[in-house]
């Protein structure tokens, strides 16, 4: 029973950890996405999305940085 809570809970870290990563990959994206994304719905997958889809379409308005992540997470 504690090996099963233990590897759950290491489980939970590492996906923790991995999210934290994936959000700090996003920091380029950030003043394009304040300008140009609605966020009238808050933070949600749904929402990401959508915002990546309108950086894409905006992609001549953002910069280098943000363009190489639209193009790493298949939105370019």
């Amino acid at each position: 029973m504690k090996i099963l809570v233990a590897a759950c809970l290491l489980l939970g870290l590492s996906a923790t950890a991995a999210n934290a990563i994936d959000l700090a990959e996003l920091a380029p994206c950030r003043p394009a996405a304040a300008r140009l994304c609605d966020r009238s719905a808050g933070l949600t997958w749904a929402s990401l999305l959508h915002c990546g889809e309108t950086l894409a379409a905006h992609s001549w308005r953002v910069s280098e940085d943000c363009r190489a992540v639209l193009r790493k997470y298949g939105q370019l």
